[in-house]
């Protein structure tokens, strides 16, 4: 497994799934990599790209750790890479899970490594397909554990991309076999809502579009196609959704491609769930976290389930507005005593071997804050409001305002949102808004780095708007004050600001907060 630093940063959105043949297919024959461990590296065959009729093939590296017999089987961790990465073949990179007496499976996603064919970014029709291979593969291997016929007993780990797998193919499992299958899981710094992650109201995250597809050209891993409705998402400032002269539209590519999908379907997993989010994200941000939390699995799950949120994720220097440089996990620590990857090792003692290790936190929320505290609470949900009256900023340029909400001290934890009457009398209208603290207007910075994006297409004139401010903690020391931070520009969406002069004005603004109680 990557470092703890190295998993939090690596970029990633979506997983494996593909159903196949059922031979594997040998690329390097099994052989004893340390004398306690022993690395079988292979392929298997799964469905084609759509369009095409040539079988993908899908590799990966098992490790079978030592006393791992047909007397003595098993649990198996399933793991795969970031976005643009491919998957660990060192026993090193899972030395901690092989000593506890866990079997690893490791496998590069569709596009990636070793693996064939291009990725369509945890579609089930295409990735769905290639985890639901590899699990009939584990469910097939005499020395792990199984739960039944087709049904090994099994975790998941991995960040971005990989976490996203996770999702995919409980989810797909439990659409196709009427279980999840995966009896545990650990995503990190994944994805809720794809199209929300990369384009909030339709506003693109341009840098990490630029990013994201620069990181799948050297495999040539996404179709042509879609890395044309990037560069005119990039260029236009606009979602492609069909209405562009052009006609193109991501929204069919990614309509399914994510936990909303399967839960607009009426899906829930019922299986403990391990969350690790940055909170200083700005691919996929605490909130989409916090979605998966309350909407991805069942309110029984949630009660042997943890969420844990770091300072860390996908990362982007804050400029503008001016946010912190900070990457702890002072939650894992609180909890673990270590790491997350310690964490994780043993949530999956409790859940999969059934061990008590005295682990605490289940059924809660433990979020980072800037200064590397954590803060444990059972609801994130705004409770109190706060007047603060007029909120204006400028358009197409202009430094960012800052707007008093509270004086510290005070704790906030979770999801905020602002109620006001808006008026914007251009065309195109946008303004990002997020949550800063400071001594002053002056010196204030956005807390955890992130700022959401509004978008009007048309004038409005006093209309009724409500929309969200980025999910955080912080406990605002006495001294400071926490503002309400309004820019016309964002190195996050760079480029996707208001297309004609003018102003965006909030009056009667009320900010709403989760505040902690002390």
């Amino acid at each position: 497994m990557k470092s703890r630093i190295a998993l939090k940063t690596t970029l990633g959105i979506a997983a494996v799934v593909a159903t196949a043949t059922l031979s594997a297919v040998p690329v390097t024959t099994a052989q004893a990599a340390a004398p306690t461990t022993r690395v079988t590296n292979a392929c298997l065959t799964s469905v084609p790209d759509p369009g095409t009729t040539e079988k993908v093939q899908i590799c990966y590296s098992l490790f079978r750790p030592a006393g791992a017999t047909k007397r003595h089987r098993v649990p198996l961790i399933m793991h795969s890479h970031g976005w643009g990465g491919s998957r660990t073949t060192d026993p090193a990179g899972f030395q901690k899970f092989l000593d506890a007496g866990y079997a690893v499976l490791s496998f590069d996603q569709r596009g990636f490594g070793e693996s064939g064919g291009q990725a369509y970014v945890e579609n089930p029709t295409v990735e769905g397909h290639d985890v639901r291979r590899l699990v009939r593969l584990v469910s097939r291997l005499p020395w792990v554990q199984q739960d039944g016929k087709g049904d090994p007993h099994l975790g998941a780990i991995g960040g971005s991309y990989g976490g996203g797998y996770q999702f995919l193919g409980a989810f797909e499992e439990l659409r196709v076999k009427g279980k999840p299958v995966f009896d545990a899981l650990a995503p990190e710094i994944t994805w809720f809502d794809l199209h929300e992650s990369l384009a909030p109201r339709d506003v693109v995250r341009t840098a990490w579009a630029s990013v994201l597809t620069a990181a799948a050209q050297p495999s040539n891993a996404l179709p042509p196609k879609i890395l044309t409705a990037f560069t005119e998402g990039a260029a236009t400032g606009t979602w492609p959704d069909g209405s562009s002269p052009t006609g193109t539209n991501l929204n069919p590519f990614f309509r399914k491609n994510g936990p909303k999908w399967h839960v607009d379907h009426g899906r829930r997993l019922d299986i403990p769930v391990l969350f690790g989010q940055g909170t200083t994200d700005s691919l996929f941000p605490l909130e989409q976290g916090l979605q998966n939390w309350k909407k991805s699995i069942t309110k029984h799950a949630r009660k042997h389930s943890i969420f844990v949120a770091y300072n860390g994720g996908h990362v982007l220097p804050a400029v503008t507005p001016p946010g912190v440089n900070v990457s702890s996990d002072p939650c894992s620590k609180t909890l673990a005593g270590g790491s997350f990857e310690d964490l994780s090792l043993r949530f999956f003692d409790e859940q999969l071997k059934h061990r008590h290790t005295g682990l605490k936190g289940y059924g809660r929320y433990h979020l980072a804050t800037p200064d590397s505290t954590c803060t444990t609470v059972g609801s994130v949900r705004p409770d109190k409001a706060f007047d603060i009256g007029t909120v204006a900023t400028t358009e197409t340029g202009g430094a960012p305002l800052s707007y008093a909400v509270a004086q510290g001290p005070i704790r906030i934890a979770g999801s905020s949102y602002v109620t006001a009457s808006m008026t914007a009398l251009g065309a195109t209208n946008r303004a990002f808004y997020g949550l800063a603290v400071g001594t002053t207007p002056a010196d204030a910075h956005l807390v955890q780095n992130n700022v959401l994006p509004i978008n009007e297409a048309a004038p409005v004139t006093g209309e009724k708007r409500r929309f969200p401010l980025p999910s955080v903690a912080i406990d605002v020391p006495e001294g400071q004050t926490l503002y309400l931070l309004a820019s016309p520009v964002s190195d996050t969406f760079v480029g996707m600001g208001s297309r004609t002069p003018g102003a965006v004005v909030l009056e009667d603004t009320v900010v709403h907060l989760p505040v902690v109680r002390r």
